[in-house]
């Protein structure tokens, strides 16, 4: 699988710019590091870390047309905010040419942009690297969702989530309802456990 990884490298920088490329290898990185925390498979980490934006530099036209031939055409959502096109149609390249079959894996890629509720481990894992890993511009929350993220995924989940509602809002944008629902899902399910924890319910 090691030698896989390095053939997956070579044919990524191929398919990316530098800057992109460069990202891919610290969500890589990043994700290696968070599933030797939580008790992922590394592997299967540094694998979706690597390819989870596979996609992102074919023109949106391009990746839509990827979509609809897959028979998964994109949602409205995606199609109002070209942005998310990639994470749906980046899990259909890494299936058709990276030959990824792991569907865990596939969907770590799939919604490492908008998550879903009840996320697997590894696609909470994909989600927080992307947002985290070392050549991400520093944002006033990094330094705690960075250290929360080794300590309490969910936590460092929501909060990332949190940010991301609120940055689309200042710029007088809705987040996208999968967006939302995921976002609702955690702060919910975040509550739920501070209730346990403290004999509320």
């Amino acid at each position: 699988m090691k030698k896989d990884i390095i053939n997956f490298r070579k044919a990524l920088e191929k398919d990316l710019d530098q800057q992109r490329f460069e990202h891919s290898l610290g969500v890589e990185y990043t994700s290696a590091c968070l599933a030797f925390i939580h008790g992922c498979d590394i592997t299967d980490a540094r694998i979706a870390g690597l390819l989870h934006d596979c996609a992102k530099c074919i023109p949106h036209e391009d990746q839509i047309k990827i979509m609809e031939k897959a028979g998964q055409p994109p949602l409205q959502e995606e199609l109002d905010n070209h942005s998310l096109l990639h994470s749906k149609c980046g899990a259909i390249i890494a299936r058709d040419k990276y030959e990824i079959e792991d569907d865990n894996i596939l969907n770590a890629i799939r919604f490492h942009t908008v998550g879903r509720p009840n996320m697997s481990l590894l696609e909470k894992i994909v989600y927080i690297a992307d947002f985290i890993e070392p050549t991400r511009k520093e944002l006033e929350i990094m330094e705690r969702v960075r250290k929360v993220a080794f300590i309490d995924i969910d936590q460092a989940l929501l909060w990332i989530m949190e940010s991301v509602t609120e940055y689309v809002r200042k710029k007088g944008l809705e987040p996208a309802p999968s967006s939302v629902a995921a976002y609702e899902y955690y702060k919910n399910q975040i509550k739920v456990n501070e209730d346990l924890r403290n004999g509320r319910i």
